[in-house]
């Protein structure tokens, strides 16, 4: 039996990136900075730092899921490090794919507040029961999500040729 799953296309993700910068721009804030949560933040941010013509990015790497509906106790920091120091005082977006448990947009989220950052969030969707809402979100599901970049897992080995 096959799970029910969400399934974001490279179109939807356009409209998706397009809709929140739109809302952004609407809501009055004007980042400086684009920070991303890595992996699953990256394409959202960068589309998004594009529409709202925000040259300086960056990631801060966080792991927490390791597979699907596998997550470690709580989410961790990777290198390599994020200049955070860099970010306080300065408007800062903060954008990740999706807010599923939580953990991992609070964790972001506390990091850059502790830090000076004035910050708002966005994530492409946000899941029922999440601990943490972005600022702003694209659409709310209870499902897995089927991103384009990534539904088809990795290519390594034998699956490359």
């Amino acid at each position: 039996m096959t799970q029910e799953r969400e399934k974001l296309t490279w179109d939807g993700f356009g409209e998706a990136a397009r809709e929140l910068s739109r809302a952004i721009v609407a809501d009055g804030f004007v980042p400086e900075v684009v920070v991303a949560i890595a992996r699953g933040g990256l394409l959202p941010a960068g589309a998004i730092a594009y529409a709202l013509g925000v040259k300086s990015c960056g990631a801060l790497n966080v792991e927490f899921y390791t597979g699907i509906g596998t997550v470690l106790d709580a989410p961790e920091v990777l290198p390599p490090a994020l200049d955070i120091d860099f970010l306080a005082g300065r408007r800062v977006l903060l954008v990740d794919d999706v807010a599923d448990s939580g953990r991992t947009l609070a964790l972001a989220v506390q990091l850059l507040r502790d830090r000076g950052a004035d910050m708002r969030s966005a994530t492409i969707y946000t899941k029922p029961g999440s601990i943490a809402l972005p600022d702003y979100a694209w659409k709310e599901t209870p499902l897995w999500i089927d991103f384009p970049w990534s539904w088809q897992g990795t290519v390594t080995g034998a699956e490359a040729s």
